[in-house]
C-alpha cells in the first residue's frame, strides 16, 4: 500500500484560520479519493504557521485493470449504429462478430489497464489547492491563484516518488516543459523539497516520506503537530511560573492561538513594573493577552503576579535576555498609556459622561446611544419587580450602563466596556449592586457565557437586550438566513437564558408593549419561539415535544412553557403515556377520515342518552370527572398533576376501542361515538398537541 504526502508551504497563516484550513484540506482530498472510488487507511492533517500538511496511508498504487465483454448491435445493423458502437470503445479494443440464438452480433473484448493512483491524485491537486476556502484570501505576483497567503512551494510525494514541476493559476506543469528551470513569479515549485525554521534552519530539506519529513523538520526546528507545540508551551510556561513561586493562569484559548504563531516555541518570563500593578487586573491581562499574546501569572490566591510569560519563535545565544527586555519595554509603553487613561478617567464622575453618549450613534435609524439608554431606563422600571430588583437601583444602573463608552480607557480597550464602568462606579461611591450590573449587563453573550443572577444585573441585561431586539424589529432589520450582522439571535438567546436560568415569570408580549418603539410584538415572539426551540434541542429535548407544546399557541411565559414541555417528556416515558399516544393517534385518524367523508367537524359533547355499552359509560364518566381536573391543574401550572390525571384515562380509552364499534349504521349513535372520540382528543390537547408528536398522527 502507498502513502501520500502533501505540504503547502506559505507565508504565515493567521492562527485563527489554521485548524479550519488543515481540516478543509483533509476533507477535500479524502472526498476526492472517495469520489474516485479509492479506498485508504488513515488520513492526518497537520498545521504550523507556515504550512498545511496532509498524509494519507493505505492507498492502492493503481486502479485494478478492467476486463469486460460488451455486446454491440447486430452484424447487419445500420452503419451508423455500428460506427457509434465502435466509437464508444477504448482505442485498440478487439471487435468480432459472433453467432447467438438471436442472430449475429458484434462483441468487443475490452482490456483496459487501471490508471496509476499517483496520476489520479495528481490531476486533482489543483482543485484541492484552489478550492480551499479562507475567510480572507489574496493574490500575489502575476498569479491569478487566490490563497490565504502567498504559497512558496508544494511537496507532492506518492509512494516515495515525487513530482517535479510547478503550479500556477492554470494548473500543474512539468519542469520539462520549461526551457528555463528558474521559475518565473506566479509559478509555485512542486517536488520533494521544503525548508525548516525561517531563522534557525532556513536551508532546503529533501524528504522521501512522512516519517522522514517529520523527523527532518524537527531537526530543522519545526514541531509539526500543533498539539505538541501547545503542550510544550504549557509545560514550559508552568515550569517558569513555578520556579518563580507562582502558577500559570489558565487560558486555553491563548494557548491554542500562540501554538499557531510559532513553529519552535521558546518560553521566557518577564516582569511587570510595580508602578502598573495598581491597575485593574482586566486592564493588565487585556494589554498582555490581546495585544502582546502574553500569558498571565498568578499567586496561590489567584491574584495577578508582577510577571508575564512570552513565547518566542527562536532561540538566542543570550538565553532570551534581549527578547525579554524588548517585550518588557513594549508592555511598559502599553501600560503607561493604560495608566494615563485610568488616572484621567477618574477626574470626572461616571454619571457626568452619560450626556456625551448623545454624540455616539447607536444606529442611523434608531438614534444615539443616549436615546437607547433612555429607552432602557424606562423599560427596566417595568422589569425590576419581576426580577426581584429595587426599581431605583435598576434605573440608576441602566442610566450608567453605557457611560464608560465615553472614557479614555474603553476607547483604547473596547473589550473592557462594562468592566471599566464597574470600577469607575465603585470609585464614585455607587451601590455595588449597581456597579456589578454595569459590568454584567452585556451578559450572557453566548451559550457558554456566565449568566447574571443578581436581580439588578438581570433586570438591566434583560432591558438592554429586549430594547435592542425591539429596535431592530421596528426598522425591519431582522436576521435572514445565515445573515445576522447585529447578533440578534445571540441577544434573543441571552434573554431566554436570563429568564429560564433565573426562573422569571414574565409575559414577553406584555414587556414588548412597554418598549417605546412601534414593532410587531407577535412576530418578535415567534422569533423567540424559534430560538427557544434551538436552545432546548441543544439541551437534548426532543423536537416533537417542543412542537407539541408550542402548537397550543398564545404562550409567552417561557418558564411555564418549559415546565409544560418537561412534564410532557416525563409523561411520555411512562407506559400510560405511550399507550395514550397510540389511542390519540387512533381517535384522530378515525375523526379525520370521517370528518372528511361527512364534510363536517365533530366537536360536541357526547349525549348520555345514546351511551349503550358499559365501556362507553365508563369512558364518559371518566372524561367528565378528569376533564375539569386537567383544566384546573393546567391553570394552576401543576403540569405533572395534569399528566397524572390524563394517565388515569388510559384504561377506559383502551376498553372503549376494544369493545365499541364507532362506524355503526345508526346515524345518531355513530355521531355520538365520534363526538366521544372528539372529547378524548380535546382532553389530550389541553395538555399538548399530540398530533405533533412522532407517532401522534398518520
Amino acid at each position: 500500500m502507498a502513502e501520500l504526502l502533501l505540504e503547502l508551504l506559505s507565508e504565515e497563516i493567521p492562527a485563527r484560520m489554521q485548524a479550519r484550513g488543515a481540516e478543509d484540506l483533509k476533507r477535500l482530498v479524502c472526498d476526492g479519493l472517495k469520489k474516485a472510488g479509492l479506498e485508504f487507511g488513515a488520513a492526518q492533517a497537520f498545521v504550523t504557521p507556515r504550512r498545511l500538511v496532509l498524509v494519507v496511508d493505505g492507498l492502492p498504487e493503481k486502479v485494478p485493470d478492467i476486463s469486460e465483454e460488451r455486446r454491440g448491435p447486430r452484424a447487419d445493423a445500420p452503419e451508423q449504429a455500428v460506427a457509434g458502437f465502435k466509437g464508444s470503445l477504448p482505442e485498440g479494443t478487439i471487435i468480432e462478430t459472433r453467432e447467438t440464438d438471436k442472430g449475429n452480433f458484434y462483441f468487443a473484448q475490452i482490456e483496459q489497464k487501471g490508471p496509476s493512483v499517483r496520476d489520479i491524485i495528481f490531476a486533482s491537486l489543483p482543485d484541492f489547492v484552489g478550492k480551499l476556502q479562507w475567510q480572507k484570501s489574496m493574490r500575489w505576483g502575476s498569479s491569478g491563484l487566490r490563497w490565504v497567503r502567498p504559497i512558496r512551494s508544494i511537496i507532492y510525494i506518492f509512494n516515495g516518488k515525487s513530482f517535479d514541476g510547478f503550479l500556477n493559476d492554470r494548473g500543474f506543469g512539468s519542469l520539462e516543459l520549461l526551457k528555463d528551470k528558474n521559475l518565473a513569479p506566479g509559478n509555485i515549485p512542486v517536488g520533494n523539497i521544503t525548508i525548516g525554521h525561517r531563522f534557525l534552519s532556513p536551508g532546503q530539506i529533501i524528504v522521501t516520506d512522512f516519517t522522514d519529513y517529520k523527523a527532518k523538520l524537527e531537526a530543522a526546528h519545526v514541531i509539526l503537530d500543533a498539539a505538541e507545540r501547545r503542550a510544550k508551551i504549557e509545560a514550559g510556561a508552568a515550569a517558569l511560573a513555578e520556579e518563580a513561586g507562582f502558577k500559570l493562569k489558565n487560558d486555553p484559548g491563548l494557548l491554542d492561538e500562540v501554538a499557531g504563531l510559532v513553529e519552535w516555541p521558546v518560553v521566557h518570563m518577564g516582569a511587570i513594573d510595580e508602578a502598573f500593578m495598581g491597575l485593574p487586573d482586566e486592564v493588565l491581562t487585556t494589554s498582555m493577552r490581546k495585544h502582546q499574546k502574553y500569558f498571565a501569572v498568578v499567586d496561590e490566591r489567584d491574584i495577578l503576579a508582577p510577571h508575564f510569560i512570552v513565547v518566542a519563535n527562536t532561540e538566542t545565544t543570550d538565553g532570551g535576555k534581549l527578547v525579554v527586555a524588548g517585550n518588557e519595554r513594549v508592555l511598559r509603553a502599553r501600560l503607561s498609556d493604560a495608566k494615563f487613561f485610568w488616572d484621567k478617567d477618574h477626574e470626572d464622575r461616571l454619571d457626568s459622561r452619560v450626556q456625551e453618549l448623545g454624540g455616539r450613534v447607536f444606529h442611523a435609524k434608531l438614534g444615539t446611544v443616549l436615546d437607547k439608554v433612555m429607552r432602557v431606563e424606562q423599560l427596566v422600571v417595568v422589569l425590576a419587580e419581576g426580577c426581584g430588583a429595587k426599581s431605583a437601583d435598576a434605573e440608576r444602573a441602566a442610566h450608567l450602563a453605557k457611560a464608560d463608552l465615553s472614557t479614555g480607557m474603553v476607547t483604547e480597550f473596547p473589550d473592557l466596556q462594562g468592566i471599566m464602568g464597574r470600577y469607575y462606579a465603585l470609585a464614585d461611591g455607587e451601590n455595588p449592586d449597581i456597579a456589578n450590573a454595569i459590568a454584567e449587563h452585556y451578559s450572557p453573550q453566548g451559550p457558554f457565557d456566565t449568566c447574571p443572577t443578581a436581580p439588578v444585573s438581570v433586570a438591566v441585561a434583560l432591558a438592554d437586550k429586549i430594547d435592542t431586539l425591539a429596535g431592530f424589529w421596528s426598522i425591519d432589520e431582522k436576521p435572514t438566513g445565515s445573515r445576522d450582522p447585529y447578533a440578534l439571535r445571540r441577544a434573543a438567546l441571552g434573554v431566554i437564558r436570563l429568564i429560564l436560568e433565573n426562573k422569571l415569570r414574565l409575559s414577553l408580549l406584555g414587556v414588548f408593549g412597554q418598549v417605546d418603539l412601534e414593532f410587531d410584538g407577535a412576530d418578535l415572539l415567534a422569533f423567540f419561539a424559534d430560538r427557544l426551540k434551538v436552545h432546548l434541542r441543544d439541551q437534548g429535548v426532543p423536537h416533537d415535544h417542543i412542537d407539541a407544546v408550542f402548537a397550543l399557541g398564545g404562550e409567552d411565559d417561557l418558564v411555564r412553557l418549559l415546565a409544560r414541555i418537561t412534564a410532557l417528556g416525563e409523561f411520555l416515558k411512562t407506559e400510560d403515556g405511550g399507550n395514550l399516544l397510540v389511542a390519540y393517534r387512533r381517535a384522530a385518524n378515525i375523526l379525520r377520515i370521517e370528518e372528511k367523508k361527512d364534510g363536517k367537524t365533530y366537536n360536541e359533547n357526547p349525549s348520555t342518552d345514546l351511551l349503550q355499552s358499559g365501556e362507553e359509560e365508563a369512558l364518559y364518566e371518566k372524561l367528565m370527572h378528569v376533564g375539569p381536573k386537567i383544566a384546573a391543574a393546567i391553570e394552576a401550572e401543576e403540569f405533572a398533576d395534569a399528566m397524572r390525571e390524563l394517565a388515569s384515562v388510559r384504561e377506559d380509552v383502551d376498553a372503549f376501542f376494544d369493545t365499541v364499534t364507532v362506524n355503526v349504521d345508526d346515524a345518531e349513535l355513530r355521531k355520538n361515538r365520534l363526538n366521544m372520540l372528539s372529547y378524548v382528543r380535546r382532553c389530550l390537547e389541553e395538555v399538548a398537541d399530540f398530533s405533533k408528536l412522532e407517532g401522534g398522527d398518520t
